[in-house]
C-alpha cells in the first residue's frame, strides 16, 4: 500500500515538472513482519526493493543520501495495523518549493491479498500457455523488484495484454517451456 502511493506520487512529480529532490517513507507496524525487522539483517532486501520501486519511476539518481523508504519500527499495540508516513520534497516551475505529506492507515495482513490473488491468477495462465521464466508485465505490475521495471500505466497495459493472450503473453515478455502444450502437441504427431 505504501510503496504503490509513494511510487505513484513519484512519478506524478516526474510527468508535473517537479524536480523530486528528496523523500522519505516510514512505515511502522505491530505485527510479526514488524517484529522480525528488528533484526536489522532481515531489512536490507526490504529497503533495497522499496528503494528500487518508488527511484525506477524516476529519470535521473535523486541520490542516496535523499531517499530513505523501509520499515522503521514495531510498535505492539498497532498489532496487525500498519501506519506509513511518506514524504516528497521538490521543486515546480519558478523553482517553488512543492512537499507532499500523507499518513497510510491500514490492517497489513489483507492489505495485498487482492494482488497476491490476481498474481497467482497470471501465473496459472502462464502454466496453462506452456509459459516459463519471469513474466515481465505481471511481475513489473504486482511486484517491487521485477526483473524490468516499467510505469504502472506501461505495466497494467501489459498485464492487461498478457490476459488477453496477445504480445506481452506470447513471446518477448516471457518464455515458452519445454514442456508446453503446442511443443507436447506437436511431439504427438
Amino acid at each position: 500500500g505504501a510503496t504503490i502511493i509513494h511510487r505513484v506520487l513519484t512519478r506524478l512529480f516526474r510527468e508535473r515538472g517537479v524536480k523530486l529532490e528528496r523523500t522519505y517513507q516510514l512505515n511502522f507496524g505491530g505485527n510479526t513482519d514488524f517484529l522480525n525487522m528488528l533484526e536489522r539483517d532481515r531489512l536490507m532486501s526490504k529497503k533495497i526493493s522499496k528503494t528500487r520501486s518508488v527511484t525506477s519511476q524516476l529519470d535521473y539518481d535523486i541520490g542516496k543520501d535523499n531517499v530513505h523508504i523501509g520499515p522503521s519500527d514495531y510498535v505492539p499495540w498497532l498489532h496487525d495495523r500498519k501506519w506509513a508516513f511518506i514524504r516528497l520534497e521538490g521543486r515546480s516551475f519558478g523553482d517553488v518549493p512543492l512537499n507532499v505529506e500523507l499518513k497510510l492507515e491500514v490492517h497489513d495482513s489483507p492489505n495485498s491479498a487482492g494482488i497476491v490473488i490476481d498474481a497467482v491468477r497470471c501465473c496459472k495462465l502462464a502454466l496453462d500457455r506452456g509459459i516459463g521464466g519471469a513474466l515481465e508485465g505481471p511481475s513489473s505490475y504486482f511486484m517491487k523488484s521485477p526483473p524490468v521495471q516499467y510505469s504502472d500505466a506501461e505495466a497494467r497495459g501489459l498485464v492487461e495484454e498478457f490476459i488477453d493472450g496477445g504480445k506481452a503473453g506470447e513471446n518477448g515478455r516471457a518464455r515458452r517451456t519445454s514442456r508446453s502444450k503446442p511443443a507436447a502437441a506437436a511431439a504427438r504427431r
